[in-house]
């Protein structure tokens, strides 16, 4: 099965075992995310990932922001 989540990830249960990744490639989304995170800046992003552009990254914080806008509450 194959969920296409926006213009440049897709969750495939072939590729990655579903894992979202960045289409045409095996990148994982997460690690893109875990290497902001760590500091990195977006042009060592797409150094060590040629394949991805600045449209890619901006996505996957896209994708992060909606996940948590509708995954995460709390209920009292």
């Amino acid at each position: 099965m194959r969920v296409e989540i926006n213009e440049y990830i897709v969750a495939d249960n072939e590729i990655c075992g579903g894992t979202p990744t960045f289409k045409g490639t095996r990148i994982m989304v997460y690690l893109v995310l875990e290497m902001l995170q760590a500091g990195m800046n977006v042009k060592e992003i797409i150094k060590a990932y040629p394949s991805l552009t600045e449209e890619h990254i901006k996505s996957a914080l896209k994708f992060a922001a909606q996940i948590t806008e509708r995954e995460f509450r709390i209920t009292i």
